[in-house]
């Protein structure tokens, strides 16, 4: 491995001999060390690879910008959330949420917390993230002496569903928001509130989840054309009235506040998904 830059005394930028970028990590690694010259990897205590160019920038860029035990700590917490997650998690994650804990462990020292306006939406929308967060916070206080807000716990959930989806974290507000809207919308259109521990409301928050994903990156699932998907549409709309046209107040709702419009493949799913929350058990 060759260095690329220097970045502390303890931190080299470095290309291996396949030409991939490389973080290092150890003590005295980079005292007065040259760009070019060879690295002996018995010296390097760990090392930290992206797969996309993007990627090894920002790790590049972030690395000289936090300490690098905050880094060490959020790999150790990244592997807990990969053990209790069964989705793949985009590898980004690394990046942004060490920048994440980084800057709010900074904050907290200067006496700045913020508070997260979407913290009941999360609870109840990603218990499993956010579980995972609570617990992220606990090591943070045992490795770091700090004790960040609870609500801190609802931002490391929303980097963890943003890692799942493969999505922007702006993108991860407005999904947040559009299942907390649409919960709204179907309460008020079945006059009565669901169990949120429920199997049938887990599966329709799913639903959701990835529903929104395709709607904000413009992926909306399009009409199937041949006689067989047109039937099975018109089906579901015939049989499934009541639901359909909690569907359409839903499209509706989407329409207006996100200028987006909802094909009917995705009504019919829609469709399906009220029917079972809705805890109609009738054959479609």
């Amino acid at each position: 491995m060759r260095i690329k830059k220097t970045i502390n005394n303890n931190i080299l930028c470095a290309i291996d001999e396949k030409g991939n970028e490389l973080i290092l990590v150890g003590r005295g690694l980079g005292f007065k060390r040259k760009v070019g010259e060879f690295v002996d990897p018995a010296t390097v205590e760990k090392s930290y690879r992206m797969e996309g160019k993007a990627e090894q920038r920002r790790l590049r860029e972030l690395v000289e910008q936090i300490p690098v035990e905050h880094l060490q700590l959020t790999e150790e917490l990244i592997q807990e959330i990969r053990a209790a997650i069964p989705q793949p998690l985009n590898e980004s994650l690394l990046i942004t949420l060490a920048d994440h804990i980084s800057f709010a462990i900074r904050r907290k020292e200067q006496g700045i917390e913020f508070s997260n306006p979407l913290s009941d939406s999360i609870i109840c929308y990603y218990p499993t993230e956010y579980q995972l967060g609570c617990r992220c916070l606990e090591k943070i206080q045992q490795r770091c002496q700090v004790q960040l807000s609870p609500d801190e716990a609802s931002f490391i959930a929303l980097h963890i569903v943003n890692a799942e989806l493969n999505t922007h974290m702006s993108e991860m507000y407005e999904i947040t928001k559009l299942i907390e809207g649409t919960i709204a919308v179907v309460e008020s259109y079945y006059k009565k509130s669901f169990d949120r521990q429920s199997l049938a409301f887990n599966r329709f928050v799913v639903h959701l989840r990835y529903f929104a994903q395709r709607l904000f990156q413009n992926q909306v699932m399009q009409d199937g054309v041949d006689e067989q998907d047109q039937l099975f549409r018109q089906l579901i709309a015939r049989n499934c009235k009541q639901h359909y046209q909690c569907a359409r107040l839903i499209g509706e709702y989407i329409q207006k506040t996100w200028q987006k419009d909802l094909s009917d493949e995705e009504l019919v799913y829609l469709t399906i998904h009220l029917k079972r929350i809705a805890g109609d058990t009738s054959d479609v």
